[in-house]
């Protein structure tokens, strides 16, 4: 299962939309393509970026059945054990899930 970290985001929702597409979609898609299960971490972000990031995964688990992506939000041991989880999960598809 590929990992892919997410960084930079600015704090608004809206514009982190746009930028996670603008710099992240593409290479995510690609680890995808290539037949790789992925996993998306991302820095933890107030409700207010809830919906954008539930979209994101499901469009890109329906785009890429039957191949696995996730998006994750968190820091540290929760995040590392969330990710685990989701590598061993075979049905566990097009979430975003947060990491306490």
């Amino acid at each position: 299962m590929k990992c892919i970290t997410v960084e930079g985001l600015p704090d608004e929702p809206l514009a982190a939309a746009g930028l996670f597409h603008q710099n992240w979609l593409d290479p995510i898609e690609r680890a995808l393509v290539s037949g790789q299960h992925a996993v998306v971490t991302l820095p933890t972000a107030d409700h207010t970026h809830d919906e954008w990031r539930s979209a994101a995964a499901a469009m890109l688990a329906r785009k890429h059945t039957p191949l696995r992506v996730n998006l994750v939000a968190g820091e540290g041991k929760a995040l590392d054990s969330v990710v685990e989880y989701l590598a061993r999960a075979p049905g566990v598809t097009g979430h975003y899930l947060k990491a306490d």
